[in-house]
């Protein structure tokens, strides 16, 4: 009988997304592959940290390795044992070896678009320092907002270990939240730093989405809907680059050369707009009134008329204000809103194309497809096959 390779992961179980990494990778295993797949033990059984998990590796007759990477130590650890890996990088990247990170339309980018598509003019950004992919989502950030013409500004971590202390820093996130001008559009670096966020405003006695609008990053579903008000995330596509990062070891473990600089990219796919965000800082009232009603009409196939109806202006002074204020047609407003909604939808159901395209108000495929390739640049089949599930 052929062997069965021995693949040892090393991912925190208890996050949202190391468990859809982890389902990508039992996915493809189970699928094209079949391994024996280890993790660690949980804290309680065993406490031993991960690079000395890792330093038994090799004395376990282990084939290869999916890890997130801490640290440097973590690091020496797995070139010692000589095996082919695959890391997720905390701190730091490791050189020489294929990793998963932010890629494509990353995090930063599609959180300033969406909060410049608010009408905000104010921007800030709360990450964790000393971690590259914190610091990667703030600046893919600031550069789509300097691309408008704004200014980001960015929370300094304390450097003391007793103010990083969360009853000590929330006080300092608080002052800093109060210090930044209002309406400020937020983006937190991922929902942990989102929850955060939220609880520092209630401590500054600031008001979200109204003062302080807040979108972060993973979409965990847990962390999103327990804050107060729920959080409006970015999702990624964790499964879909476990699954890609299960398919290049197996390849490795058959012998591929890798020059370790190959990126398994994570990518965002949709945004899941909750109360954190549900703001439009548009001092116009009609054109934020037709706004409003757009997004809440998105599913239906709608027209101009309809909106500058909804708001008792004319067509024409509707469009001029639109212009002014947004920058785009009310045309466009709509066409990108239902591509919005279509793309939740071919993401996160398991609905056809044609399906989806009826469900919508379009009158064929070929419809959806067109409008939805100019507003994403792809078509809707390619849209699912890249974000959806492998």
């Amino acid at each position: 009988m052929p062997k069965v390779p021995k693949v040892m992961v090393l991912l925190d179980k208890s996050r949202a997304a190391d468990r859809l990494f982890l389902r990508g990778i039992v996915r493809y295993s189970h699928l094209l592959s079949p391994w024996r797949v280890y993790t660690r033990p949980p804290f309680y059984i065993n406490p031993s940290g991960k690079s000395r998990v890792l330093s038994k590796a090799k004395n376990q007759r282990m084939d290869g390795i999916i890890a997130n990477i801490d640290d440097a130590k973590m690091g020496e650890a797995l070139i010692a044992t000589g095996l082919p890996t695959i890391v997720i990088p905390i701190k730091e990247r490791i050189a020489g070896f294929p990793c998963i990170f932010d890629g494509g339309d990353t995090p930063g980018k599609m959180a300033a678009m969406h909060l410049l598509s608010l009408g905000l003019r104010n921007f800030a950004f709360c990450g964790f320092e000393n971690l590259c992919w914190s610091q990667a989502r703030g600046e893919d950030f600031r550069k789509r907002i300097v691309d408008d013409g704004f200014w980001t500004h960015f929370y300094r971590v304390p450097r003391s270990k007793i103010q990083r202390l969360w009853e000590n820093e929330q006080i300092i996130l608080a002052d800093w939240l109060k210090s930044l001008p209002k309406p400020v559009g937020l983006m937190a670096c991922n929902d942990d730093r989102g929850q955060y966020v939220l609880e520092a405003c209630q401590t500054a006695g600031l008001r979200v989405p109204d003062d302080v609008t807040v979108i972060s990053v993973d979409n965990d579903d847990l962390i999103c809907d327990l804050t107060v008000p729920p959080l409006s995330s970015i999702a990624l596509n964790h499964e879909k680059a476990g699954y890609q990062a299960a398919q290049l070891l197996d390849e490795m473990m058959a012998g591929k050369k890798v020059d370790g600089k190959e990126i398994i990219p994570l990518e965002s796919s949709h945004i899941v707009i909750r109360q954190s965000t549900d703001v439009l800082a548009i001092e116009d009232h009609e054109v934020a009134k037709a706004v409003r009603f757009i997004r809440g009409h998105s599913r239906e196939a709608i027209q101009v008329s309809d909106v500058a109806a909804s708001v008792a202006v004319s067509r024409r002074v509707l469009e001029r204000r639109f212009r002014e204020v947004l920058k785009r047609s009310v045309h466009d407003e709509i066409a990108r809103a239902r591509a919005e909604h279509a793309s939740r939808m071919l993401v996160e159901t398991n609905l056809s194309v044609s399906q989806i395209a009826r469900r919508l108000g379009y009158p064929s495929d070929k419809h959806i497809a067109r409008q939805f390739r100019k507003e994403k640049g792809m078509t809707p089949r390619q849209y699912r096959k890249m974000f959806g599930r492998k």
